[in-house]
């Protein structure tokens, strides 16, 4: 590598999918120019065909009023299955495991209604120490349903004193010493504020060897790294859209449930219409049949133009190749953290893994003796990043829209500023 600018244009002459930028809708100044946007991690930029998904939905609605559910384009009906295939790829699972449902917090609820299942003995849940405050937030209130106090029955995997990062080996001991008391393992696969990528494989082994239900919050994963939520064995998953997958703020999130519950059912479930067997669903007059697969966990006929907008995101996922993307973001992000390391300010330091198989797209860089005066002065400067107290600037260059040259231009202004 070679931090030129130069350098960085050669990398984007060469990059096979550079022809995806132009696919996306950039902020822009002012003056009307692009904005540096390293901001995917909190929420993807608009595919520029997402305005005519969404267009045709409104011109059938327009068109067929209620006969649009099988009459229209892509009828609604079925409309959730036009998703299934894509995003299956996506995480890494077949196509019966996964469903795009209701929103990332209510789909955690819902899989630890089946899930989470504790005994008078064996009611313990381990998540991150600092997953994600909705994470927490939903667990620690399962935990208060059930009659528990979170002080005693919510477990943190910590990281070190002095250090950033969870370490696997603590986990394990973790679960030497307390795990005949846990039944539940809800980890972030992708931490939001290190950036952090945990070996989830790894972790179902550990819970399941110790009697545990394993599930993980993909938000900063589906989209970013490669789960191979099948493979890993998990129970269960949930990940929202509107990061790293451009559906839009506040759009559907999605559920993954692995083939070895699809057909259990004696699992609790919160129920809905949604998820009854298709062929009597509309007979309105028969006991709950649930669908086997992660279909069978669905509430209600789902938000036709949120799903247009996920659709419209995954068609471009799909021509772009996800193992293509995630071979670019690799270089990418590796190319940003080679120019902070070039800056050699001690100020400077990050807090993200260096193996690239321990992290996604993002780099949280800890900016020492700064508050968020150099984060605005930053987007001031023309950079959409995000800030984390109490010093951490987190960026994210996607590989479907940024650039070698986007990373370089970051760096550069940042560089000014401190």
């Amino acid at each position: 590598m070679q931090q030129s600018l130069t350098y960085a244009q050669q990398c984007d002459a060469e990059d096979s999918l550079r022809s995806f930028r132009d696919q996306f809708l950039f902020p822009k100044d002012s003056n009307g120019k692009p904005l540096i946007y390293l901001c995917g991690n909190s929420l993807g930029l608009q595919p520029r065909i997402t305005q005519e998904y969404l267009q045709q939905e409104l011109n059938d609605w327009a068109k067929h009023g209620v006969e649009g559910h099988t009459d229209a384009e892509h009828p609604w009906l079925p409309y959730h299955e036009f998703l299934t295939e894509s995003m299956a790829t996506i995480v890494g699972a077949k196509p019966s495991e996964v469903v795009m449902m209701n929103t990332l917090t209510t789909n955690l609820h819902l899989m630890m209604v089946s899930f989470y299942r504790p005994t008078e003995t064996k009611y313990k849940i381990i998540v991150e120490s600092d997953a994600f405050p909705s994470d927490k937030y939903a667990v620690e209130s399962q935990l208060k349903f059930h009659g528990y106090d979170p002080k005693d029955g919510l477990i943190l995997w910590k990281p070190r004193p002095g250090e950033d990062l969870c370490r696997f080996e603590d986990l394990e001991q973790i679960m030497e010493t307390q795990g005949n008391q846990v039944a539940l393992l809800m980890i972030g696969s992708t931490n939001y504020y290190s950036g952090q990528h945990y070996p989830l494989k790894k972790i179902t082994e550990l819970g399941h060897k110790h009697g545990c239900k394993v599930g993980f919050d993909l938000a900063h994963g589906a989209g970013n790294i490669q789960p191979n939520l099948h493979e890993t064995g998990a129970d269960f998953a949930v990940w929202c859209s509107y990061k790293y997958l451009n559906s839009g703020p506040g759009s559907l999130g999605g559920c993954f449930v692995h083939e070895k519950h699809a057909n259990d059912q004696t699992l609790p479930r919160f129920a809905g219409w949604w998820g009854h067997n298709k062929d009597t669903r509309f007979n309105m007059r028969h006991e709950f049949d649930p669908l086997p697969g992660a279909e069978g966990w669905q509430l209600s006929n789902p938000p036709i133009l949120s799903m247009a907008a996920i659709r419209a995101s995954l068609s471009v996922f799909e021509d772009a190749g996800f193992e293509n993307l995630r071979k670019k973001s690799i270089k990418l992000t590796g190319f940003l953290e080679f120019l902070l390391e070039g800056l050699n300010n001690e100020n400077i330091n990050i807090i993200t893994p260096k193996n690239p198989e321990e992290r996604g797209c993002q780099l949280s860089i800890q900016l020492k003796n700064a508050d968020k005066k150099l984060h605005t002065q930053l987007t001031e400067a023309g950079v959409i990043s995000d800030w984390r107290e109490p010093d951490v600037i987190r960026v994210a260059p996607t590989p479907l829209y940024n650039s070698f040259e986007d990373v370089w231009e970051f760096v550069e202004r940042l560089k000014k500023i401190v």
